[in-house]
Order: C-alpha cells, then structure tokens, then sequence
C-alpha cells in the first residue's frame, strides 16, 4: 500500500459515518478527489459526485463508479430511566462481531463516550441476558436485546447532549486504528474505506498517467449502502449513463475460493442479480493482461451499490469489483496490496471499458 493511500485509510477510518450520518467521510473524499476530477458536487441524496470528463468521439459507456460512504453503526432505540441506551443496527451486525467495549454517542449537542456491555460473567439465571449467551447456559448468540450503552449520565444529561431515538452510535475512535501486520492490514470498517482508498487511487492514477477515459465517468461516493442502497439508487437514476459499477469488499472464503491474497474478485452474480456478463468478461480479461491475478466469484449472503440499483431498476447494467476481505462485517482483514490491485484494475478499465 502506497503512504497516500494508507494516509487517506487512517483517514477514512478515523472519520465517523453511521447511515443517514455520512458527513465527516465525505468531507475526507472530498478533499482527496478535488485535484484529480473536473467537476465535484454533493447531490440531493448526499452522495459526492466527481466528474471525470470523456475524450469523446467513442461507442464507450458512460460508468457510474461507486463505493459507500457509511459504516456499520447502532441507533438509540430508547433511552432508559437509568440513562442506559436500547440500540439497533444499522445495517448488518451483531454485537459479537462490534465485541463489547467504547463507544462514541453522537448527540446533536455534544458527543461522549459510552461501553457497550452484556453484564457479568459472574451470574446465574436470574441475569437471563447473560445466563442465555453462556455456552453452559442458553447457549444462545448474543443479539442487540441482550446489550446496552451504559453512558453513566442521568436522563437529564442525555437530554441536554441532544441523545433520543435516533441517535447514532458507533465503535470509539480507539478501535478505529489501522493495525499493519507482515503483509496484511486489519482494522473495522476496511468496508468500504478501502474500496474509497481504491477509487480515489484509479482518479490519481488516471492524472498522473495522462489518460482520460474515452466517454464520462462519475466517481460516487454514496450514502445509504448499508440500509440498501439509498445513494446508489438515487445517483443511478439521476446520473448520465446506463452502467453501475461498485467497488466493496468481498468474504475471502474457501467456499467462493477466494484466498486473502488474491486479487481483485470480478462478481458475476449476487443475492440481488446476475451482473452483466459483458462488464465482467472485460474486468476478468483486463485483470488477467494486468498480471493482477483476479479471480471469479459468485457472492451469497450479499449484495452491492450496483446490484441494488439494478434490482430496484435504476440503472441498466451492474457490475461489481470486490476487494477480498476476511471477517467481513467484524474486525476485518486485507493484504497490502489489495488497495493498489484494485486501483490498477480499475483505471485500466475506465480507460479501455471495451476491448
């Protein structure tokens, strides 16, 4: 990984950007694509929006590059008597993968730290939120009705730091530390700050290369992924161009035979839609000429910026680029050089979409 895009990883990873909350990631996006686009907006639904001008003169599509800006997050869904908070999820997570520990309460007056907890090991049946999760008790995983946010105020004080249903809440900036360890790197949320690290990286690729794509490309920063889509659905049916390309991560398992160390994963098929064929032919093909080593996949227990705006018929054509990921949606995993593989792949792509 190059020290630009590790910087602007740290960067990404420091920034909060629960669903519906997405400020602080885009306004680092914003800085980072400025100098590598022509034109940089903020459209209605929140999604950054950089345009990449065409040369023009060619049959080439225009594409509408996306990766999300929100991370995996909880919401206050009451607040007790006791000045406990109830939370849900935003998005797909569950309280084992976030572990128990610091939070980061984003009230609209003030922002504080609280402990997510299950309670003490040291009960019986009379505790059932934690007699069930004992594997010599329920033997039951732990679900969101099992924690809480013990914040150590009165109801009062939530009231004045701005703190009600609605709330977002995420994992503390001091497990928010890019980890680097022999060729891998892990840290929460590499989904999807890596796949923006990756982005922004083909931008500058692209510029310090001198080569232009041959028709339009919108690089999207978009909203909402998590909770389905929102930015993606809003920006393909707003935006020139009838094709959907998104960047996330994908699971490095055995069952898709995706090994950690791979290259970028070309999906042909999700939970949402088969990708088209065409797109994904021509990034399997380019990533073979590139020496990138890509590899095939069709993804389950899944779905993307892309496949959502297809299903939901708003953009003609998806296509997915995977980042190959371990213990997606936990604390996850990703070798060095999977940033810069996918960068490489994608710029090679936007500037021969066809062969």
């Amino acid at each position: 990984m190059s020290p630009a895009d590790r910087a602007l990883l740290q960067d990404l990873l420091a920034a909060y950007g629960p669903g519906g909350q997405e400020d602080e990631g885009r306004e680092v996006c914003r800085r980072a694509l400025e100098p590598l686009v022509d034109e940089l907006t903020v459209d209605a639904a929140g999604n950054l929006v950089g345009l990449l001008r065409g040369t023009g003169g060619s049959d080439a599509p225009v594409i509408r590059v996306m990766a999300h800006l929100d991370e995996l997050a909880m919401i206050v869904k009451r607040v007790e008597p006791d000045g406990t908070l109830r939370l849900s999820q935003l998005g797909t997570m569950y309280p084992g993968n976030f572990g128990l520990g610091p939070l980061t309460v984003l009230g609209d007056a003030e922002r504080f730290t609280a402990v997510l907890l299950l309670g003490s090991e040291h009960t019986t049946q009379e505790t059932p939120r934690v007699w069930q999760t004992k594997p010599d008790g329920g033997d039951q995983a732990m679900q969101w009705d099992d924690v809480y946010a013990f914040t150590g105020r009165s109801v009062e004080d939530l009231e004045a730091a701005g703190v009600h249903p609605g709330t977002r809440v995420c994992v503390h900036a001091s497990r928010r530390t890019l980890v680097e360890f022999g060729d891998f790197i892990g840290s929460y949320f590499l989904d999807d700050r890596t796949a923006l690290t990756a982005l922004v990286a083909a931008a500058r690729l692209l510029r310090e290369q001198d080569r232009r794509p041959p028709a339009d490309v919108y690089l999207v920063c978009t909203v909402g992924e998590e909770m389905g889509g929102i930015g993606a659905t809003h920006a393909s049916r707003t935006l020139p161009g009838e094709v959907t390309l998104a960047l996330d991560i994908g699971p490095a398992e055995a069952e898709y035979q995706v090994p950690a160390d791979s290259g970028p994963v070309v999906a042909y098929a999700d939970d949402a839609v088969v990708y088209d064929k065409a797109i994904s032919d021509r990034l399997l093909a380019l990533g073979h000429e590139l020496g990138l080593a890509p590899r095939a996949a069709v993804w389950e227990s899944f779905d993307s910026d892309a496949s959502q705006a297809r299903s939901s018929g708003q953009t003609a054509r998806a296509a997915l680029l995977s980042l190959p990921t371990l213990s997606t949606h936990g604390y996850e995993v990703q070798h060095t050089e999977t940033v810069g593989r996918c960068a490489r792949l994608l710029a090679g792509f936007l500037h021969r979409p066809v062969g």
